[in-house]
């Protein structure tokens, strides 16, 4: 609706007419110019001067121009179609075609009357209608809550959701706190027949191992109407396309509705990225052997490091702490004495100084050396210590002694220590673990310090600490206020014999400070070892030159290998001052890889491997959950309809009487001063009026 409103009273405009009658009057009223000429051309001039002038006083009330513009908005009707594999897997061809042809033919319907809007979900949501069912997971969840974040302010009239109602990824649609305003409804898709199948459901595993260690592979086995059948659970390492059996176990099934649980203990003996084959055996009848076998990967660390053990002199805590340390089989310790000692710190990854600094020992150089290295340093101070060099090298203590007499002190653990988890039976040992020997004086805790053990002496606990670790300029250190660790390891064993708590806080301490750098000039690397099977595998690079300084100017190469041998050559990409490469999706298998580069003065190379796992979850789970459709229809006030009803959904959305356009009012408003056609008419009479009165001689 149009229309022109007034900021004053509109009978104001009586006084803006009488106004510009006023105004002609007292201007053509008396004036006897043209009466004799033309008796018209007084009444045509006083009209178009009060004409003007009226209008004029009439802009002076600030009018507007108000218009109202109408438009409607047709309702907004999501389709959803499911994309997961296990809604391929369950349709026959015929099925599939038939399914396409509906899905086609209510689009064009609802295309009409509502605003179309069409997705795909599964492992991700996308605004497209894929009907090719290659997603590897499902997550339903996530949809409902993109579709309120796109279209909760929007007149969102219906969702008509299409799935089997299988999701292994999300929560729980039903009970997800997404508060859409309109009905879902819901095609249920797949079947619902429980029928003969054993399914490796989940297979819980370390992803990391280390060397020489052992880990755990859990493994989840359920089964449905195989009542009395026999199965076999096998684990095998695949490597370069060999297989060798590990595990080769009997399952007997004695009931329909199956589940067990089997764990078993494997070494982890091949460094490297292991992959593991986990197959149950087919059992007569089975629907489907494809979840009957998983393949798992574990990253196996080869995780050895050199650790120098550098003293004063020859003591009882050297072998103490060799054999504690060694007992971890990717540690290998040399011991050194300082008078002696002609290697150099760089070679080792981490350095334990026994009583050094000494009081007849400098070893400035080699401290500064491992600082600027950022070499963690686990410091051991003793009377022969010398306190004021300690002191410098470290901050995580204060000692102030003489050195001349000694304490012996118990140990007590710190209530707010939080570097690392102190085991239980660690925690036991410590208050009646032999004491050690601590020089007399005074000690004090750095403000970096993270304090483990403080000194009892006698019965009284002192803050005082014993043992502190903590990190400075970029590196780890320890700090050991006493000597006589060796009891600690004796007592161990007099108590349990073995020395596993006493190995256990020495490891637990080798463990914080060990932070390995890679100094190597040209280094490449992944995200990850072990990618799923959809995830584009990314390089990236560094090269450094001589003085250790970023640079990017020559080209680098990377060939990646398969199982089979074949070979696939890439170039890295510059990218700021670094070097990086997306090899793209991959296929399921492990791979190895060389980075090359020439410097110009060197070639210099990267070697590394990864793996590329199958995505199998949509494979565990193959009956249809047409109950949580049903639900989830209900919850929002929805249907579930099934294949063969969906021409009917039209019919539904327009019974529901809910699903209705939107009427939206825009209310535009305008000055009329700033009207063009005002002024030029303004324009145009006082322009006639100027004409006539010249034309007739009046000027």
């Amino acid at each position: 609706m149009d229309g022109i409103t007034f900021e004053y009273p509109t009978w104001y405009l009586v006084i803006c007419l009488l106004v510009g009658l006023a105004y002609a009057l007292v201007l053509y009223f008396r004036d006897h110019t043209f009466r004799e000429s033309a008796t018209w051309l007084n009444w045509l001039l006083g009209a178009t001067r009060m004409l003007v002038v009226s209008t004029l006083a009439m802009l002076l009330m600030s009018p507007i121009l108000r218009s109202v513009e109408s438009r409607s908005q047709k309702p907004v009707v999501v389709f959803a179609q499911d994309g997961s594999e296990s809604i391929g897997a369950a349709m026959k061809p015929a099925d599939s075609l038939a399914y396409v042809q509906a899905i086609r033919s209510i689009e064009e319907k609802l295309g009409t009357d509502y605003d179309l809007v069409s997705y795909t979900f599964g492992e991700s949501v996308r605004d497209t209608l894929d009907l090719s069912f290659r997603d590897k997971r499902t997550n339903i969840a996530e949809l409902l809550r993109q579709v309120y974040d796109v279209y909760s302010n929007q007149n969102l009239g219906a969702v008509i959701l299409s799935s089997d109602g299988i999701y292994n990824e999300g929560a729980n649609p039903v009970y997800s706190d997404v508060k859409l305003n309109a009905p879902v409804y819901t095609i249920a898709l797949g079947d619902t027949t429980r029928q003969k199948d054993l399914v490796l459901k989940r297979v819980f595993h370390n992803k990391i191992a280390y060397l020489g260690d052992k880990f755990s592979i859990q493994v989840d086995i359920t089964a449905q109407n195989a009542a009395g059948a026999t199965s076999s659970l096998r684990i095998a390492r695949i490597e370069n396309g060999r297989t060798r059996e590990l595990v080769n176990e009997s399952v007997q099934i004695d009931r329909n509705d199956f589940f067990t649980t089997r764990e078993f203990i494997l070494d982890a003996d091949v460094a490297g990225v292991n992959r593991y084959r986990i197959s149950l055996g087919a059992v007569s009848g089975e629907v489907s052997t494809a979840n009957n076998v998983r393949d798992i990967y574990v990253d196996v660390l080869e995780a050895r490091q050199k650790i120098l053990l550098l003293a004063a002199a020859p003591h009882p805590d050297l072998s103490a702490l060799k054999q504690s340390i060694t007992e971890g089989r990717n540690n290998e310790v040399t011991v050194e004495y300082i008078n002696s000692f002609a290697g150099n710190v760089r070679d080792f990854d981490l350095v334990i100084l026994h009583q050094l600094p000494g009081k007849s020992n400098n070893i400035g150089n080699l401290l500064q050396e491992m600082k600027s290295r950022q070499t963690p340093v686990w410091f051991i101070a003793g009377v022969t210590s010398d306190f004021g060099a300690l002191n410098a090298a470290q901050q995580l203590i204060n000692i102030s002694s003489n050195g001349r007499n000694t304490n012996d002190v118990e140990p007590y653990l710190a209530s707010n220590f939080s570097l690392f988890n102190v085991p239980d039976d660690v925690r036991a040992i410590l208050p009646i673990l032999p004491p050690v020997v601590a020089p007399f004086g005074d000690f004090k805790a750095g403000g970096s310090a993270s304090v483990l053990l403080y000194q009892r002496i006698g019965r009284v606990d002192t803050q005082y600490p014993l043992l502190a670790l903590g990190q400075e300029d970029n590196r780890r250190l320890a700090t050991m206020a006493a000597t006589g660790l060796w009891k600690w390891r004796l007592f161990d064993y007099l108590e349990k014999k073995n020395h596993n708590r006493f190995n256990e806080l020495v490891s637990q301490v080798i463990q914080y400070l060990s932070v390995k750098d890679d100094k190597r000039r040209f280094r490449v690397s992944l995200a990850k070892n072990i990618f799923d099977e959809n995830e584009p595998i990314i390089f990236d690079a560094e090269l450094y030159n001589d003085n250790y300084e970023l640079v990017n100017e020559p080209s680098a190469q990377l060939v990646i290998t398969n199982e089979d041998g074949r070979e696939f050559n890439y170039t890295f990409n510059t990218t700021g001052r670094g070097y990086r490469l997306n090899a793209g999706v991959m296929p399921v298998g492990s791979y190895r890889f060389r980075a090359t580069v020439n410097t110009g003065t060197q070639n210099l190379d990267y070697n590394g491997q990864f793996s590329v796992q199958a995505i199998q979850l949509e494979r565990y789970e193959m009956t249809a959950d047409h109950d949580l459709l049903r639900l989830l229809s209900e919850r929002y006030g929805g249907e579930l309809v099934y294949p063969a009803a969906i021409a009917s959904i039209p019919d539904k959305l327009l019974a529901k009487g809910t699903v209705k356009p939107v009427l939206y009012e825009t209310v535009n408003t305008r000055s009329l001063i700033n009207l063009k056609g005002i002024f030029f008419l303004l324009l145009s009479l006082l322009t006639l009026e100027w004409f006539l009165r010249r034309y007739f001689g009046a000027y």
